[in-house]
């Protein structure tokens, strides 16, 4: 029986794309156009509180958001998907036609956030901004959650460690497939060397990492006969795993192997045990020339531990707590109405509801201080408050303005932002709070905002 590999591994194509979203966002734009209730909008997608132990967010996803803007369509078989679900044909000739005619600025990737900053907002006719809701969210928040674990890790590494390679392992733990792709990718440049998931490698053109499993050598008569065979495959690029039956035993045969084959393997791999105490007696039986590198159950709290107790490696392969950010495993972002046009002009709007009071308007991020962040001030727009603005124009009239940087430069921003980002801010535990203000005339603006709509709603 043949199968549809859409329902199969859950890709989505260009014409999938118009259907990731939420019910009430297609219904909110049906509402819309047949009311004639089209008015410009803006829409903020910024977060209200950081995650735990969190001093601040890495911006990331914003090249998928691109591409999910640029490219939405609406294809016949997900056309006649909502007509079966009832939506008239006036609306599916709509979406049929459907083109992003709006504007867009954004943080680009690699860029701190702390909350209440827009990474991102859209300025559009608003039954446009409102249906990219879900995946704006999805996209930019999960990357942002990735991107700053890996930040977290690579931070640790250059302040304790020696600046050892860093690789993501984690895309079998990951939460589906597109979930480990966007993983690797945000981990990447989130500050990670690469990867070992090869489709996340050809599809964001990263660096690709691979050792071996235990069932290679559990598949041999011998561990010596499994390092043997590996090495006579890939010689000095071989990187054995010597923890399947004893450790140190096994870093001694892969000494010996090397030595008595004559190849310059270059290194092995620890996956269990007490890997600091493990890492220094292996390190001592094997030469210089061979690296060591840890897996199992790396994340920013163990590289700290490991290098506290004195554990001695040439790189690590963070997995699960990566991919998935075990400790703290959702931003939380939120994508609201923040202004609407009215009379012509765009009126700031804001949500009163209690724990989600959202600041009105379009905005602008003001940071202060080059080498050393110093703080930031969240103002209107076109307010005048001094620093330099975070926000960059992404579209402008539905057309693309906003030359997309490549993972190497995404990365290397997020290595800079973290040497300027305050060393207390950057802590893995009770991370100090950066300084971020809201501008004199944003907090007029929402007294105003407020006051007008509690008179309403007292009427």
């Amino acid at each position: 029986m043949a199968t549809d590999d859409r329902a199969t591994f859950g890709h989505l194509s260009r014409e999938d794309l118009g259907l990731f979203t939420d019910r009430y966002e297609l219904t909110m734009l049906r509402g819309y156009l047949e009311s004639d209730h089209t008015p410009r909008a803006t829409f903020s997608l910024f977060f209200r509180s950081l995650p735990t132990d969190r001093g601040y967010v890495i911006a990331a996803g914003l090249e998928q958001a691109i591409a999910y803007l640029r490219d939405l369509s609406f294809g016949e078989r997900q056309l006649a998907h909502l007509r079966d679900e009832g939506f008239p044909g006036d609306f599916l000739d709509y979406l049929a036609n459907f083109e992003f005619t709006g504007d867009v600025r954004a943080v680009p990737e690699g860029t701190a956030v702390f909350p209440n900053e827009p990474l991102l907002e859209v300025t559009a006719p608003i039954h446009q901004a409102q249906l990219f809701e879900t995946l704006l969210i999805n996209q930019v928040g999960f990357q942002s959650l990735i991107a700053t674990k890996a930040a977290r890790m690579r931070d640790v590494v250059r302040r304790h460690g020696d600046d050892q390679t860093l690789v993501d392992f984690g895309s079998r733990r990951a939460h589906g497939t597109d979930a480990g792709l966007k993983a690797a990718r945000a981990a990447y440049v989130g500050g990670a060397d690469g990867t070992s998931n090869e489709a996340a490698g050809e599809r964001f053109d990263l660096p690709v990492f691979g050792t071996m499993a235990h069932s290679w050598i559990q598949s041999f008569e011998s561990e010596r006969a499994a390092f043997e065979t590996f090495v006579e495959v890939y010689g000095a690029d071989s990187v054995l795993l010597i923890d399947t039956y004893d450790t140190v035993e096994g870093a001694r045969t892969a000494r010996d192997v090397a030595r008595e084959m004559d190849v310059d393997v270059r290194g092995v791999r620890l996956d269990s045990g007490d890997l600091a105490a493990l890492s220094r007696s292996v390190r001592e039986v094997l030469p210089d020339s061979m690296d060591v590198f840890v897996s199992s159950g790396v994340d920013e709290y163990f590289l700290r531990s490991f290098f506290a107790d004195g554990g001695v490696a040439d790189g690590f392969g963070p997995g699960t707590s990566l991919t998935t950010s075990t400790d703290a495993p959702t931003l939380n972002p939120v994508y609201k109405l923040v202004a609407v046009e009215s009379a012509g002009e765009m009126r700031p709007s804001m949500k009163l509801s209690k724990g989600k009071v959202s600041y009105p308007g379009a905005k602008s991020v003001r940071r202060f201080g080059d080498d050393t962040f110093e703080r930031d001030v969240v103002a209107e727009r076109d307010e005048d408050v001094g620093g330099r603005d975070l926000l960059v124009d992404v579209f402008r009239d539905g057309d693309l303005v906003y030359e997309l940087p490549s993972p190497d430069s995404i990365r290397e921003r997020t290595l800079e932002t973290l040497e300027s980002l305050p060393a207390d801010v950057r802590a893995i535990e009770d991370p100090a709070e950066y300084p971020v203000t809201i501008s004199d005339g944003l907090a007029a603006t929402a007294d105003r905002t407020q006051a007008a709509l509690r008179e309403e709603m007292d009427r």
